[in-house]
């Protein structure tokens, strides 16, 4: 691993602190990797993976989404692992919905 994750400490409510994971897009795309092949994972369930793996409390939601938006537009990663294609972020996706569908049935 080669890459230092970057775990900052932010305010969580009025008296809270909670510490946040900045990953990069290649943890990210580390992560679509090792998800299961033509099946549909949970986006939480791999920012939970992450967070827990670089000992933070959360992993940063609009980070992620924004790697998954790049990785979609290079072709580097299986995005597809993790993104929903009835959800309305499946549109910011190369090839939108039906591009991840025909990708989840290609890998069955």
């Amino acid at each position: 691993m080669s890459e230092l994750p970057v775990v900052k400490t932010r305010r969580k409510g009025k008296n809270l602190m909670q510490s946040m994971l900045i990953p990069t897009e290649n943890m990210v795309a580390d992560e679509l990797r090792a998800a299961r092949p033509g099946h549909l994972s949970d986006l939480a369930e791999l920012r939970r993976k992450l967070a827990a793996k670089y000992g933070a409390d959360a992993c940063c939601p609009v980070t992620v989404r924004r790697h998954l938006v790049h990785i979609s537009q290079d072709g580097s990663a299986p995005f597809w692992r993790v993104v929903n294609p009835d959800r309305p972020f499946a549109l910011r996706m190369r090839g939108g919905s039906e591009h991840i569908r025909e990708k989840l049935a290609a890998e069955r």
